[in-house]
């Protein structure tokens, strides 16, 4: 509190009004041991230099995913970028630009709007996008929402293949509506087995949608075309939801399997790994669902003079409309990473993209190749496109921060994201990208087989 520019007495009526005695109470639902731990590794005064220094000692304790081989997947994917991405968004007429509340002096943010739309509409195989959204995890939870505005029902159902951080976003907001929320229990891949059939059999009358993720958490592929078809027939909604956008372009489209939103993660192109932010949500969907689609769209139109020139066609955020009629309460939408993936996705164009998904899949089939010859461990996949789940005979977790030492990513451990699964204690995703050598591959399985040993 000593460097806030309030008086003694400004603090005590604050601290009346809330209805506390001491500053300390605000911290009170901090376990006292974290309190402690966080209190001693900080000096208490420095001059700059100095805090300069004892930053980047803190900092220099992260392990880069750019600075080892990184086999680290699970929502966020390590490429290539161009260095054409950053020179071009660091333009002082994007960098500086915020949002177009006056579209009519916002001409080349609007035609970038409508650039990236245009390319997440072909994308995803659906009618219209939206000009993107915080990242994938809040756009799930949107269209969770509209999916619930549309149908005006209030059952949703999500897949126990969809991401367990997506999962606690949708149970979060859900929480601000009368949506009830029914998880699938999440099951490791195995052979002939997956929830699809399952979720079928759970689709009444009362389901709004039913969620799931493609490739799902495990890197599981699905058809869905079947489930589209039970959703159509019950009135519910089929929410395809991806973390990784580079598969689209190897994959049967959401849009062909009968999807009514899909929505995900658009980190992969143009925008870094950057220790988990900021990255762009990416929601697209039929035109007929244009009223209930959260954020913002930008259209093409023409002036008095017949120029071709971009407008704000729908804005229905609380900024722009009653509270009660906004379809989200999304203060705006990540503009600066949709352009990155907007021009990222431009430069590769749609043969430069299908050719970096066959880059991802065959280093992902050498990376299993030759783990698989590994005695003790099992790759659990049928499908896959350039992330997969294996199996150890040990738990997952001290062979990672093993590995870690030596500076070597090598995946990341399912029990972390599911802490009360001992079943997954031994599991590990395992990912691959056109940036994984065969030097990383040999390097990685060597060392785990030395560590199984």
């Amino acid at each position: 509190m000593r460097y806030l520019p309030h008086t003694k007495r400004e603090r005590e009526l604050m601290m009346a009004k809330i209805g506390i005695e001491n500053i300390n109470e605000l911290f009170d639902q901090i376990p006292e041991t974290a309190l402690s731990s966080f209190a001693n590794t900080l000096p208490s005064h420095s001059g700059e230099l100095e805090v300069t220094h004892h930053l980047q000692s803190l900092a220099n304790l992260n392990l880069a995913a750019s600075d080892a081989p990184s086999f680290l997947g699970g929502g966020a994917y390590r490429h290539h970028i161009p260095a054409t991405v950053d020179s071009l968004i660091q333009r002082g007429e994007f960098l500086t630009s915020y949002t177009p509340y006056q579209p009519e002096i916002s001409q080349g943010t609007l035609q970038a709007v409508f650039e990236f739309q245009t390319q997440v509409a072909l994308l995803t195989g659906m009618e219209l996008a939206n000009a993107s959204m915080y990242d994938g995890s809040t756009a799930c939870a949107e269209a969770v929402l509209m999916a619930g505005r549309v149908t005006k029902r209030k059952k949703v159902i999500l897949s126990g293949g969809l991401h367990p951080f997506y999962c606690d976003v949708v149970e979060t907001l859900a929480q601000f509506s009368e949506l009830s929320i029914e998880k699938s229990r999440p099951e490791a891949p195995a052979k002939g087995h997956h929830d699809t059939a399952a979720l079928e059999k759970r689709i009444n009358k009362e389901t709004a949608c039913v969620v799931v993720q493609y490739p799902d958490f495990f890197g599981l592929i699905r058809d869905f075309s079947q489930l589209g078809e039970q959703c159509k027939k019950a009135g519910a909604l089929l929410i395809i939801v991806f973390n990784e956008p580079v598969a689209l372009a190897a994959l049967k489209s959401p849009g062909e399997m009968g999807a009514d939103i899909v929505v995900g993660e658009g980190q992969s192109l143009g925008v870094g790994l950057n220790f988990g932010g900021p990255y762009v949500g990416l929601f697209a969907t039929k035109s007929q669902y244009l009223r209930q689609t959260p954020g913002r769209i930008a259209g093409q139109t023409e002036d008095l003079d017949g120029k071709r020139g971009w407008v704000l066609t729908l804005n229905t955020r609380e900024q722009h409309i009653r509270r009660e009629k906004a379809t989200s309460n999304i203060c705006t939408n990540s503009g600066l990473c949709a352009l990155a993936f907007s021009i990222h996705l431009s430069l590769l164009g749609e043969k430069g993209l299908s050719h970096l998904a066959t880059l991802n899949h065959e280093a992902a089939m050498s990376t299993a190749d030759r783990l698989c010859n590994i005695d003790g461990l099992e790759i659990l996949n049928e499908t896959y496109f350039n992330e997969f789940t294996v199996r150890l005979p040990k738990p997952a977790g001290p062979l990672v921060e093993t590995l870690a030492q030596k500076k070597i990513l090598a995946g990341v451990p399912i029990r972390r994201l599911y802490p009360n699964r001992e079943d997954f204690d031994n599991l590990m995703l395992v990912n691959a990208t056109e940036l994984t050598s065969d030097s990383d591959i040999n390097l990685l399985a060597e060392s785990i087989s030395e560590e199984l040993s």
